[in-house]
């Protein structure tokens, strides 16, 4: 199970292209809301119903957790004092997180990115001083995955899909999507 987190003023591309790809690859993924509320509301005014609400949602059954950028999205999962503690959980147990854009500054605050390498939307790199900055669109650095921004978030989702179902599954999703 893939939890993608949704908080109002999320990047719509970064959560589109990446269930879209998931669920192409035969992955079980669920949007979650951490508004409290079902509906969330993009940074361009986009509202969508997410799956389940972060109350509802099993973390012990989750292998990863996706983070997609977007400000203000960015800055409300930051403020969201539960994810935080999620996230602590996942990077002490080597379970997998996700990031793009803005949203890895989150994960660097937490030192999860600690002299690992990592990318974000350029200009937010900055923030992340602890870890080993790379300009690729996509990098991997063991259970972390991060990612620049809405015009990656396709090489994101692949490589997420990548990650959990194998090379052939990805490239299968890849020519299917005629990329």
């Amino acid at each position: 199970m893939v939890y993608v987190h949704l908080a109002d003023g999320f990047e719509e591309i970064e959560v589109f292209a990446v269930v879209d790809v998931l669920r192409r690859g035969g992955v079980d993924v669920s949007t979650i809301s951490m508004t409290g509320h079902e509906t969330v509301t993009s940074v361009h005014n986009i509202s969508i119903k997410a799956d389940l609400l972060y109350e509802s949602a099993d973390y012990e059954n989750c292998e990863m957790i996706v983070l997609p950028g977007g400000i203000p999205g960015t800055e409300n999962l930051r403020r969201h004092s539960g994810l935080i503690e999620q996230l602590k959980i996942f990077s002490s147990k080597g379970k997998y997180i996700a990031a793009i854009c803005a949203a890895p500054t989150i994960i660097e605050e937490l030192n999860i990115l600690n002299g690992r390498k990592a990318t974000s939307y350029p200009g937010m790199e900055v923030q992340l001083l602890d870890s080993l900055y790379a300009s690729d669109f996509v990098v991997i650095d063991r259970n972390l995955i991060t990612s620049k921004g809405p015009g990656t978030a396709l090489e994101f989702g692949l490589a997420i899909l990548k990650v959990l179902k194998g090379v052939a599954i990805e490239k299968e999703a890849r020519k299917k999507i005629l990329m």
